[in-house]
């Protein structure tokens, strides 16, 4: 049965969900790495395939920018298609010096200055963390295949251009790096009670003022879109 955003049938979305924002990261992902892939949702421009990798079902499906649109979609696909993990992949500005472009980060929790939790009505809160098991299960894959990760908190903003030059707040709330939907999707596996987390390249530094190319953007997402994968079909 499709939803007012997924055009899906129930049956034709994965338990186990990719979620890179760019729907052209989707159609590259599902091209490169999915077998049997199947084209399930085109509604509004947000793509989803569903394929198997490794003999298991994953879909890959775009979330969107920002809050409201990870919101949408998190919620829908956690509670109208039972899906159970979701794994965001994305890129993130680093605001600290030990996390340089091209560095991975693992987010452990995500911080907001959202009105999101209150204008959902389930719980009012700053701070949430992601799945514990799920990221384990991240951390573990990644020392077997030598790939360095590190943890840390993530602001979810709001805003992509803005004039400010002082981050001192979010910093001294614990967090390394900016990204717009990490909160919204650990909101509502938080609701749903599933299983959620964000595996972060680093694109671009506020310390370094280093940015990461088209080019090499391409090759390290190659890198952490290979360890979700890897991740996900052990849930």
């Amino acid at each position: 049965m499709a939803t007012v955003h997924i055009e899906a049938e129930k049956g034709q979305i994965a338990p186990r969900v990719l979620m890179p924002g760019d729907p052209n990261r989707v159609a590259y992902i599902a091209t490169r790495y999915l077998e049997n892939r199947k084209l399930v949702n085109k509604v509004r421009g947000e793509l989803a395939y569903t394929g198997t990798y490794k003999g298991v079902p994953v879909t890959v499906f775009s979330s969107g920018m920002g809050i409201p649109s990870m919101g949408i979609y998190s919620y829908e696909l956690f509670n109208d298609y039972d899906v159970e993990t979701i794994i965001r992949i994305g890129t993130a500005g680093s605001y600290v010096e030990d996390l340089n472009v091209f560095d991975v980060l693992l987010a452990d929790s995500a911080y907001s200055k959202t009105s999101f939790d209150e204008e959902s009505g389930f719980e009012n809160i700053r701070i949430i963390n992601s799945s514990f098991d799920l990221n384990s299960t991240i951390l573990d894959t990644a020392a077997l295949k030598g790939i360095n990760v590190k943890q840390g908190r993530v602001y979810t903003s709001e805003a992509f251009y803005s004039d400010k030059t002082d981050h001192s707040d979010v910093i001294n709330e614990g967090c390394k790096v900016v990204e717009m939907e990490a909160y919204a999707l650990f909101y509502n596996a938080k609701k749903f009670k599933k299983k959620a987390t964000a595996l972060i390249t680093v694109s671009d530094s506020f310390v370094t003022h280093e940015e990461m190319d088209s080019q090499t953007r391409e090759q390290k997402l190659d890198e952490m879109i290979v360890l979700a994968l890897e991740s996900i079909i052990k849930m």
